[in-house]
């Protein structure tokens, strides 16, 4: 099989994407994969990128593509053309799509149980995957019974890097604090982490950020590390292979689209923290948070936190709605729901991780949180 890929390479999507076909092509029979930039795409236009494609005798196209660009020409030459969201979804060709609705929500609801009282969205406007996201956030907050989202929609995906700042700064500036911002991708947020450094924005203290896809490079290198939903992109790009083989094997099947599902929250220190101004909490959040793989105790949260246990736990209690030793316990087991879901590690390795010997004992608190063993966790979450 071979496969004509074009897409925007810069991000951590696109192989994630290329490790589910890769997948598929393991159990199946090998692909050739050529890669080619979405500029090559725009000097060729559609047309001469068929003949292209037909010359170099692809099996299957899948490509970011504009709202504009006729898709179906693929299809005439007999070649099987998946779309990947870029700015609109397509009616006439499956498209690589996802839940942006649901991924919004679930965006939401991590901050609403935080306690903060404002919200924003950060986003492209007229972008579907961005314009969904935002809808899903804003309803899902408001149903949560506040009125008002904070939204900031003015970004353009083609000259992304041409953005005017000011005028983002501005906004930032005007904004209730502290606040609670959602941006439509990793992208997105690690701007708005820099533009909050410019004009002086505490993160995540003022300001709580978070992104979707989870590209690790780019949370990893945002200052601070920035929270991110992930996404089922290798599973999604498993299903496409399949999909797309079994277009070609039958000229006549049409395809249908290929959702991916938002799986969880990937929490940092852009927003590792509790919306509350009471400075002992937040120092014993932060500690906690910054100590998630280390297994720490009650009294090593009072270490830092000088002050008595009884009135700490009061404290504590008010401001999240939990005790110290069960807040504690609810990061570490999302942490241990985060390494069964990202890495193929044993139970027993990543229970070693964080420090736990005891598999049993960890493995107990697990289905005490999260309502199902370890492993039957990952089953239902690893396709």
């Amino acid at each position: 099989m071979r496969l004509l890929f074009i897409t925007d390479f810069t991000e951590q999507f696109a192989y994630r994407l290329l490790r589910g076909i890769l997948k598929y092509s393991k159990e199946t029979e090998p692909w050739f994969v050529l890669k080619m930039h979405p500029s090559y795409k725009d000097s060729l236009g559609m047309k001469g990128l068929v003949k292209w494609a037909v010359r170099w005798k692809a099996d299957v196209v899948i490509g970011q593509f504009e709202p504009s660009d006729d898709v179906t020409l693929f299809r005439r030459h007999g070649i099987v053309v998946l779309a990947q969201d870029y700015i609109k979804t397509f009616d006439n060709i499956p498209n690589i799509t996802a839940d942006y609705y649901g991924t919004g929500a679930m965006a939401a609801r991590f901050f609403v149980t935080r306690g903060f009282p404002n919200f924003g969205f950060v986003g492209y406007g007229g972008v579907c995957w961005s314009d969904d996201r935002c809808t899903g956030f804003t309803e899902e907050v408001k149903r949560s019974g506040f009125n008002k989202v904070h939204t900031y929609n003015r970004l353009r995906i083609n000259n992304f890097w041409d953005n005017h700042s000011d005028d983002l700064i501005q906004w930032l500036e005007t904004l209730p604090k502290p606040i609670a911002i959602m941006c439509c991708d990793d992208n997105v947020a690690n701007l708005l982490l820099e533009h909050c450094k410019i004009c002086g924005i505490k993160v995540p203290s003022d300001i709580a950020v978070i992104g979707v896809d989870n590209d690790e490079i780019l949370c990893a290198m945002s200052d601070p590390p920035l929270s991110s939903i992930n996404v089922d992109i290798e599973r999604g790009g498993y299903e496409a292979a399949a999909l797309a083989a079994r277009m070609v094997r039958e000229k006549a099947y049409e395809g249908e689209d290929i959702v991916l599902k938002p799986t969880n929250v990937v929490p940092r220190a852009s927003s590792n923290i509790f919306a509350t101004s009471d400075h002992a909490v937040l120092s014993a959040l932060q500690f906690i948070g910054e100590n998630s793989m280390r297994k720490i105790t009650v009294k090593d949260v009072l270490e830092v936190v000088p002050m008595s246990r009884r009135l700490l736990e009061q404290r504590f209690l008010k401001e999240t709605g939990s005790t110290i030793y069960q807040y504690i316990t609810m990061v570490r087991m999302n942490v241990f729901a985060r390494l069964l879901i990202e890495t193929k590690d044993s139970i027993s390795e990543i229970a070693a991780k964080l420090d736990e010997p005891d598999t049993k004992s960890i493995s107990r608190r697990f289905l005490a949180v999260k309502g199902c063993t370890p492993s039957d966790f990952r089953k239902q979450k690893v396709r």
